[in-house]
Parts: structure tokens; C-alpha cells; sequence
């Protein structure tokens, strides 16, 4: 059986159990990282040397990188589907996750960081006000690029969808000024009525 090692509440953790569950893959989570520790114990440093989560191992095979896990998990299991067979369609699915770990997710972190990771008398108000800006200029960005689309790379959900859902749950949820978008929003309802992401996603945040 598929292992994952990872605290059900992160989110780079979730894209991969949000897509396990989308697949009906079994798979076996232990506990690691933050108050569970693990990460920093020479055996986990052999699965994965920057100490971080998620980490699998699949028949032997161990991989770490979130966006390359779902990648993986999803042309193994998922080809035609969360892995698009279309080449075009797979760069633009290819593109999107990238973008949300390079752009979308470096311009919300602050936010995140600030207002759920530290006391309240040691956030920095220009941290969050600068980060909830450019939250805002790249989700405009995100929403216009979603007109006339159902999902991020077409009318079907990929792993491009998974790639954004949970950094997604953390911008609807945490509280700061979120423009309304109306591309955006729709879509965003779309995949959190999916039961697999209430599962795996729709976690407490920390």
C-alpha cells in the first residue's frame, strides 16, 4: 500500500490525499512533521533530505515534492483524467501548478503566516497588508484566465485543480480582504462540493 508521511492539516499534504481519495487510491498516512516530528530523525532524512512533508513511497519508489507526487499519483492512476493524456492539456495543467507554488502561494504566505502562525503582538500589519494585495492581483489574474471554464486547464478537474485546493482553503478561510471574483469564486464552490475535498481538504488550519 501506497505510504504517506505528513500532518493531515498541511496543505502540501492534502493535494495528495485529496487526490487519493478523488482515485479511491489506498493509501497508509503517518503522522509527521511540526508537534508530530519525524522529519528531522536520520531515517526520514534518507526518504527525504530537506526534511519536509509530504514524502511517499510507492513499491519502494520514494518521491517527495507535492506537485511532482500528484503528477506521479495521477499518471499512474489517473491517466485520461487528473493526469491529462492531451499534451496541451497537460502543460497547461503542467503551468498552473507551478504558477500557484511560485506566485500565487509566495503572495498569500505572508498573510497565512502572519495571522495563523504568529502571536498577535508580533505580526507585522504591512506583511499582511503588502501580501493581501498581491493575493488579490494574482487571484484577478487566476479569475480571468477561469472565464468560460469549469475547471483550471478545461471543462474536466485535473491535478491542476488539486494543486490549488488546498493553498485555496487557506485564502477563503483565513481572515483577510478577499476580492470577490466571480470566475474565481464559482470555481472555487465547484471543487469544495466535491466529497473527496471535504475529506482530505476541509481540515482545522495551523
Amino acid at each position: 500500500m501506497l505510504k504517506i508521511w505528513g500532518r493531515a492539516n498541511s496543505s502540501n499534504l492534502k493535494k495528495v490525499t485529496w487526490l487519493c481519495e478523488e482515485i479511491a487510491l489506498p493509501y497508509n498516512r503517518i503522522d509527521a512533521g511540526m508537534n508530530f516530528g519525524v522529519v528531522n530523525t536520520p531515517e526520514y532524512r534518507k526518504l527525504n533530505p530537506n526534511g519536509l512533508v509530504p514524502t511517499i513511497e510507492d513499491e519502494g519508489f520514494v518521491l517527495w515534492e507535492s506537485n511532482a507526487i500528484v503528477r506521479y499519483l495521477a499518471a499512474k492512476h489517473s491517466a485520461g483524467k487528473f493526469w491529462p493524456t492531451d499534451l496541451k492539456v497537460r502543460a497547461d495543467a503542467d503551468r498552473w501548478m507551478d504558477w500557484c507554488t511560485s506566485t500565487l502561494w509566495p503572495a498569500f504566505r505572508p498573510v497565512f503566516w502572519n495571522l495563523i502562525r504568529t502571536p498577535a503582538d508580533k505580526r507585522s500589519q504591512k506583511e499582511i497588508d503588502e501580501g493581501a494585495q498581491k493575493t488579490g492581483e494574482m487571484l484577478g489574474r487566476l479569475d480571468g484566465y477561469l472565464a468560460g471554464r469549469q475547471f483550471v486547464a478545461g471543462d474536466q478537474i485535473t491535478m491542476a485543480d488539486i494543486a490549488f485546493g488546498p493553498i485555496l482553503y487557506l485564502v477563503q478561510n483565513v481572515p483577510f480582504d478577499r476580492p470577490k471574483l466571480a470566475n474565481y469564486d464559482v470555481w472555487y464552490a465547484r471543487l469544495a462540493e466535491r466529497p473527496a475535498f471535504k475529506k482530505a481538504v476541509t481540515l482545522p488550519i495551523a
